[in-house]
């Protein structure tokens, strides 16, 4: 045996086990605070789950960090000897051992979805968790938002709103303060908006009357009937033709969707000037009728 094999093997030797876990050691990861890393559930405890990252000991997610979610079966958010993604939100202590977070790294998910939702003026739909003085709390995936009494359709039973769904808009999204406005007036009336079209015959009530007009709502939106727009004869006084909540129809003649505004006409549906002053329950009695003849000159202006 050469002289060569012998100091190999008595070098070979010489690398003891407390080498062999030095030499782990300075292979390990660096686990650091904010990190995302993957790691397998290794299992359940009363008070959190143990997952192994491939540090030196298995990481510790808390139960209120196991999921955005405030209740759930640990088995559907968590389930054993799967791989995940999780937050480091706290490194290494003592014992090195690390904690981890899934609610944490949910959350951050959710409001990148939500800031894209609001960039694409998108509706979608939230869950009223609760009432306070200036509106309704509610939860969207377990982010906390708020819709202001002023953007909701029922304003004066807030109470009555609890555990509904409601469709809104987003009015502003701020991970950073943790901040969500939602509207569900906004929300409510793009889609009545969308579904109008030119020449269309509407029905909505009298919801307010001014000089220049008279504004109807539609189902959450208002569309303006303009003073030259009720008759092809001359209008001296539209609060002695017309009263709050009365009903009434009424063709689309414009829509500009930018600035939310709906241009309603009756005078279309007249078969002669001033029939909407004389006679006005006969025009809206036979309007979808008469509608029918309008629909082709509005489309043709």
């Amino acid at each position: 045996m050469s002289s060569k094999t012998t100091r190999s093997q008595a070098s070979n030797s010489s690398f003891s086990m407390d080498d062999f876990a030095k030499a782990l050691e300075e292979h390990d990861y660096e686990f650091k605070k904010g990190q995302v890393v993957r790691g397998k559930v290794y299992n359940y405890e009363k008070d959190g789950a143990y997952v192994d990252i491939g540090g030196k000991s298995l990481a510790y997610v808390p139960s209120h960090e196991v999921s955005a979610k405030t209740s759930g079966d640990w088995s559907e958010v968590l389930p054993l000897q799967e791989e995940l993604d999780f937050l480091i939100i706290r490194e290494e202590d003592a014992e090195g051992q690390i904690t981890l977070s899934r609610r944490q790294l949910e959350i951050k998910r959710i409001w990148d979805e939500v800031v894209e939702i609001q960039e694409s003026g998108k509706s979608l739909q939230v869950r009223v968790a609760g009432v306070n003085k200036g509106g309704v709390t509610v939860d969207l995936r377990g982010l906390r938002g708020f819709i202001p009494r002023s953007h909701l359709r029922e304003r004066n039973d807030l109470l009555s709103l609890i555990d509904q769904t409601l469709t809104v808009n987003i009015l502003e999204a701020d991970p950073e303060h943790n901040k969500l406005v939602l509207s569900q007036r906004d929300a409510v009336r793009a889609e009545s908006f969308s579904q109008l079209e030119l020449g269309q015959l509407v029905e909505g009530t009298v919801a307010n009357i001014k000089p220049f007009g008279v504004f109807i709502d539609l189902d959450g939106i208002s569309g303006l009937l303009h003073i030259k727009q009720v008759s092809q004869s001359m209008i001296q006084s539209l609060e002695a033709l017309f009263e709050i909540g009365q009903p009434l129809k009424a063709m689309v003649v414009n829509l500009d969707e930018g600035k939310g505004r709906v241009s309603l006409s009756t005078r279309v549906l007249e078969n002669y000037p001033g029939e909407m002053v004389e006679k006005m329950s006969e025009v809206m009695a036979s309007a979808e009728a008469r509608a029918e003849r309008a629909r082709t000159k509005i489309l043709q202006q």
